[in-house]
């Protein structure tokens, strides 16, 4: 049951983690420290889907998935629990590009305002 409830506890880190790689440019707008735990973050995010690689988060779930007596999956995080609600098919190379491209250009409009509103004197 413990090994259960840690498994589900990462994923929800890594849900959440996620959704900050994607989104966390537009809360720097409001907490201007963010940007540096932000933006090493991000480059990671974007790294592990252009290099095809797997966050470590993917197999400490699995490993504690099969301590519960579950059965573990094959694939990443995105493939295994995301992908299937957003696209019912198998996630390829090309949507794992597009989903790095994808976050380039979020958190690059996040930025860009981000950094002009900082070189903008209050009025």
């Amino acid at each position: 049951m413990l090994y259960r409830l840690a498994a589900d506890l990462v994923v929800v880190i890594h849900l959440l983690f996620i959704f900050f790689v994607i989104l966390g440019g537009f809360l720097a707008w409001r907490w201007r420290w963010l940007p540096w735990i932000h933006i090493p973050g991000a480059i990671w995010g974007v790294l592990i889907e252009l290099a095809n690689g797997t966050c470590p988060l993917t197999p400490l779930e699995d490993s504690l998935r099969r301590q519960a007596g579950q059965a573990g999956f094959e694939g990443g995080f995105i493939e295994h629990y995301l992908m299937p609600i957003v696209y019912p098919g198998p996630l390829t190379r090309t949507v794992q590009v597009a989903l790095g491209v994808l976050v380039v250009v979020v958190n690059a409009v996040a930025y860009v305002r981000y950094f002009k509103s900082r070189s903008t004197p209050d009025t």
